[in-house]
């Protein structure tokens, strides 16, 4: 057992996620306030990457509304904007309420000064679990205001009374998307997925990653677009729905009461920054 746990926890290493820097650390990313001009190009990692000639996500769209827009961190690759809209759009549809769009990249990506390691180069989006009817609801719910509430309990072993079939159709139309390459979800998120799946149909599951935190939004990363050469795709996927002994792992002992930190966390040591970036952040 003791062997099965630390191969599943080596395996982790290879899943680059949300490891949090330390908040307000010093990071010339988040003084650009402008994208560059020119096509969208991703540029090396989520968590050591950049973007050029970004697009703005809309403050509103059909079935969506950006919120907490103060931070300025609402820029992605077109693919990353198309899913948006396109997933508004059909979470509209299925329970008439607006999706919570949180942060995606600052304007030319980088790291930011607070609250993610990865968002890198306009691949990432924070989707939050609570939803709301309209957008006046969603500013008074989300801005200059905590987090909604957890949709696992706080024993993190199960979902918590604000899980409901909403919040389950909202990751399953999320993982089912074409451009979605992994979603992170806390755990507990995960085990009420896998639980409530039925047997014919669970091949979106393994798209769904459990993560430490993450227990009142997702986190979703688009695959590498095809016109980004100079994008650094992460490894793929185990086969599987990530169901079994993997998920056992993260209500084991040493995933819960940790000696150690578990892969991942804190943020590993910075790597030199690809030379396209450094131009990036330099351009005019």
């Amino acid at each position: 057992m003791g062997r099965m746990r630390v191969t599943l926890a080596q395996s982790l290493l290879a899943v680059v996620c949300c490891a949090v820097p330390l908040v307000g650390s010093a990071t010339p990313w988040g003084e650009v306030k402008t994208p560059t001009v020119g096509a969208a190009r991703v540029i090396g990692s989520v968590a050591n990457g950049c973007i050029s000639g970004a697009q703005v996500l809309p403050e509103i769209g059909a079935g969506y509304v950006s919120i907490r827009r103060y931070r300025n961190r609402f820029y992605g690759h077109p693919t990353l904007l198309r899913f948006i809209a396109e997933v508004g759009q059909a979470q509209q549809r299925l329970t008439g309420a607006l999706l919570l769009v949180g942060d995606l990249s600052q304007p030319r990506g980088g790291l930011m000064s607070s609250s993610h390691r990865s968002h890198q180069n306009g691949l990432d989006v924070d989707v939050w679990l609570t939803q709301a009817d309209s957008a006046a609801t969603a500013r008074q719910l989300m801005d200059h205001a905590d987090d909604p509430p957890s949709m696992v309990r706080s024993d993190g072993m199960r979902v918590s009374t604000y899980w409901g079939a909403n919040q389950r159709a909202l990751v399953e139309l999320l993982a089912r998307h074409r451009s979605v390459e992994r979603i992170f979800a806390n755990p507990a998120i995960k085990l009420a997925l896998c639980q409530s799946a039925t047997a014919e149909d669970r091949g979106w599951l393994h798209k769904v990653r459990p993560w430490k935190g993450h227990d009142a939004h997702v986190h979703v990363r688009l695959a590498c677009p095809p016109d980004s050469p100079q994008c650094d795709a992460q490894n793929p996927l185990p086969p599987g729905d990530g169901c079994g002994a993997e998920l056992e792992w993260w209500f084991s002992e040493e995933a819960r009461r940790p000696k150690r930190a578990i892969p991942g966390y804190p943020p590993a040591k910075p790597t030199k920054q690809p030379a396209a970036c450094r131009a990036v952040l330099g351009a005019q």
